[in-house]
C-alpha cells in the first residue's frame, strides 16, 4: 500500500462530475478546523497510550494534508509531491549536524540552531522583522503561543531564574483578579471593569503557562489530563447518584460536592 491510492481516492472525491457533493464544497478555510481537530485527536490517542487509535488518527491527519494539497493542485498552486519535497528539503536544511559538516552538542544546542536556521529562512524570504519574537504564528492555540513567546524571550535572558518567583507572580495575579471581581460586584454594568477583569485573567493564565514551562511540563498535555480527570470524576458522580436512586442534576451544590468527595476517596 502506498500514498498513491489515497491521492487517487481524494481526486475521485473531488471530481466535478462524479465526486462527493460535500467534498466538492470544501475549501482551505472550511477544512482547516478539521485539520486542527485531527491533530488534537492524535495527541489524545498518544495520551491514552492507544496505538490502534493512534494509527487511525494519524491516517485522519494525513487525509487532511492530502485534501489541502489536492485543493492547491486544482488551483495550480502546488501538489502533494511539492509538499513532500518542501518538507524533505527543510528537514535536511535544518539538520546540518546530520546531513552536513556542522555538529550539535545536545538537544538544546540543536534547538537553538533550528531557530537560527528559521530566522535565516525568514530573512531570505524578505521578512524584515528582527525581533526575538519574530515568526511565532498567530494561528496557534493561545496557550501554545504564550509558551513560545516566553521561550523566545528567555533566549535573550528575559526570564525568571527559577519557579519560585513565578509562583509569587501567580499569587500576585490572583489577588489582582480578586480585586477586579470586587470591582465588578460594585459596578456590574461597567464595561471598563469587565475589560480589566478579562485582562487580569489573561495575565493569570499567561503566568500559569510560564510556571508549566519552568516545570518542563507541556501546558496542553497537563490541561488534557486535567480535563480527563474532571470528566472521569464527574461521570462517576452521576453513576453514584443513579445508584442512590436519584439524579445529580438539580441537587444542591453541597450534595453534589459530597458525591465529588466520594469519588476522590474511591480513587485514592
Amino acid at each position: 500500500m502506498n500514498i498513491g491510492r489515497l491521492l487517487e481516492i481524494i481526486a475521485r472525491l473531488r471530481d466535478p462530475q462524479a465526486g462527493c457533493p460535500w467534498d466538492l464544497q470544501q475549501t482551505f478555510a472550511t477544512i482547516a478546523p478539521y485539520t486542527v481537530e485531527e491533530a488534537y485527536e492524535v495527541a489524545d490517542a498518544i495520551d491514552r497510550g492507544d496505538l490502534d487509535a493512534l494509527k487511525d488518527e494519524l491516517g485522519d491527519l494525513l487525509l487532511q494534508v492530502v485534501f489541502h494539497a489536492r485543493i492547491a493542485q486544482e488551483q495550480g498552486a502546488f501538489d502533494f509531491d511539492d509538499v513532500v519535497a518542501a518538507i524533505s528539503d527543510k528537514m535536511v536544511r535544518r539538520h546540518p549536524h546530520v546531513f552536513g559538516d556542522s555538529s550539535a552538542a545536545d538537544a538544546e544546542a540543536q534547538a537553538s540552531d533550528w531557530e537560527q536556521c528559521k530566522r535565516r529562512e525568514r530573512e531570505a524570504a524578505g521578512d524584515s522583522d528582527t525581533s526575538a519574537l519574530a515568526g511565532i504564528a498567530r494561528g496557534l492555540p493561545e496557550w501554545q503561543r504564550a509558551v513560545k513567546l516566553q521561550k523566545r524571550a528567555a533566549r535573550v535572558g528575559f526570564d525568571w531564574p527559577s519557579p519560585e518567583p513565578v509562583i509569587a507572580k501567580l499569587h500576585e495575579e490572583i489577588e489582582e483578579v480578586r480585586a477586579e471581581f470586587a470591582a465588578r460586584a460594585a459596578s456590574p454594568d461597567d464595561a471598563a471593569v469587565q475589560e480589566r477583569l478579562e485582562a487580569e485573567i489573561g495575565d493569570l493564565l499567561f503566568v500559569a503557562a510560564n510556571l508549566a514551562r519552568h516545570a518542563r511540563i507541556d501546558v496542553g498535555s497537563a490541561l488534557r489530563r486535567a480535563n480527563h480527570k474532571f470528566e472521569r470524576r464527574f461521570r462517576a458522580m452521576e453513576a453514584l447518584a443513579t445508584a442512590d436512586g436519584t439524579a445529580l442534576d438539580g441537587q444542591r451544590l453541597r450534595a453534589q460536592e459530597a458525591y465529588w468527595q466520594r469519588v476522590k476517596a474511591a480513587e485514592s
